[in-house]
């Protein structure tokens, strides 16, 4: 099915790049003059908070992204001791701020912009389309934190705000490919994206293999700005006019910002496969699972990358497809693909749609995801069996960064049960809104993986 394209938060900065370790474009902080007179927690607010996280699409208002709004009145009560809505930071036992301990905080961890600094997938480093916050306001939230995150009182030095300083992340290293007979490497080759631009573009990469594959392992890595990586094949509808070239680089935007909707024609005969949206991921089906590939397959890659900076930056994805004989595969995996794709939010007013999808057949399921666009609040996935209470399976709030959740004991349903959707949308614009491609319109879509 289809993934349209996704808004990103960050500021204005300047960039510069050289060999070594990378110097990311560096935000300009709204004030630099020391003042001691400030509460700590208010400086928080004016000068990390307000000009680069409580932004329009991004951290304020109903629809804040993860749920998390930074405005001024709201912010710290949002933060201290709340749980996330992020999956796998709330399985790690992080909430959004702990007092006195900035490792176990959620928000320390988005602030650090060198990549794979933990180990579980908490999303991409905010703010996103920037190099990060400066290393001087990284340690004044720190110092917060563990000074105990008060509301009031000077707990850090102000001082800090007046460094510059970027923040370094190594330089970016090509995945190694998987050894011959070990799997395949796709890549999307280097490219620039000019200043204050969202370049979202797919490109069509044939595996040329002869035979059939399992995969049982997906590895990604990405340049910093990236938004998403995903792979896609096509369906078996697919009318030959929208099977793209194969390695043709097909943006969705104009240079002037207006879409292409040529290059845009294949999105509506996507399939989900894998995706990312953080700078490298490792997905590994559990032992004996893999999915299948038929010979001769194709996938169209999809990268978004966001600059909110005053320099060219330039991007670059690659994909490991790491595969095993199909000896080894107890249970070929398919991936799932529930689309509502009919209904109307009107305007105005906060909206939940539910929309039930029945399976033919005993299905089971490894994993789900899901997909929804920037007026949608809450993202729910619910078990329906018959004559039982609905059970909730998934729960996302964060329309940008929405989890894979792999369940430890798969979901068994039988035959004539399912799963259904129930999304709530905020739609705050003066007209109604259905089912589209663009940023504009919505989408309500759950991705998984079964057999």
């Amino acid at each position: 099915m289809v993934l349209a394209l996704l808004a990103s938060c960050g500021g204005d900065s300047s960039a510069t790049s050289g060999g070594g370790a990378t110097t990311v474009p560096v935000p300009v902080p709204v004030s630099v003059t020391p003042t001691t007179s400030a509460a700590t927690f208010a400086r928080v607010q004016t000068d990390v908070f307000t000009p680069s996280c409580a932004t329009v699409g991004c951290h304020v208002g109903s629809a804040a992204s993860g749920g998390l709004d930074l405005s001024a009145a709201v912010a710290y009560e949002q933060l201290i001791g709340v749980v996330p809505t992020n999956p796998n930071a709330k399985a790690d036992g992080l909430k959004r701020v702990v007092a006195f301990k900035p490792d176990s905080s959620l928000l320390y961890h988005k602030l650090i912009f060198p990549a794979g600094h933990h180990a579980s997938d908490y999303g991409n480093v905010m703010p996103t389309g920037t190099g990060g916050l400066t290393v001087g306001q990284v340690e004044y939230v720190r110092q917060w934190i563990a000074a105990g995150a008060p509301k009031t009182g000077t707990v850090a030095d102000p001082i800090l705000l007046a460094d510059r300083t970027a923040q370094t992340a190594l330089p970016f290293a090509p995945l190694i490919a998987p050894a011959p007979g070990a799997g395949i490497q796709l890549k999307v080759e280097r490219f620039d994206v000019v200043p204050n631009f969202e370049r979202e573009l797919f490109t069509y990469r044939k595996l040329g293999n002869t035979a059939e594959m399992f995969v049982s392992r997906i590895e990604t890595s990405m340049r910093p700005f990236s938004h998403h990586f995903l792979l896609y094949t096509m369906a078996p509808n697919t009318p030959a006019l929208a099977v793209p070239q194969p390695n043709a680089v097909r943006d969705i935007r104009n240079p002037d910002g207006s879409m292409n909707v040529l290059n845009m024609l294949a999105m509506g005969y996507h399939v989900y496969f894998a995706g990312a949206m953080t700078p490298q991921s490792n997905y590994v089906f559990p032992a004996g699972m893999a999915l299948r590939l038929p010979a001769d397959a194709a996938f169209d890659l999809n990268v978004h990358y966001a600059n909110h900076t005053t320099g060219t930056v330039p991007g670059e994805a690659y994909v490991n497809l790491y595969t095993v004989p199909a000896s080894q595969v107890t249970r070929a995996l398919s991936t799932l693909n529930l689309a509502n794709n009919s209904f109307t939010l009107p305007a105005g007013q906060r909206t939940v749609i539910e929309k039930s999808f029945t399976f033919p057949a005993q299905t089971t399921i490894i994993a789900l995801t899901s997909h929804m666009h920037a007026r949608g609040e809450r993202y729910q996935v619910m078990l329906v069996r018959p004559g039982q209470p609905d059970q909730m399976v998934y729960d996302n709030r964060d329309w940008e960064h929405p989890a894979m959740v792999t369940f430890a004991t798969p979901l068994v349903l039988e035959r004539g049960q399912g799963l259904k959707s129930v999304v709530t949308y905020n739609n705050t614009t003066a007209k109604a809104i259905g089912f589209g491609l663009t940023s504009d319109e919505e989408m309500d879509i759950i991705f998984g993986y079964y057999y």
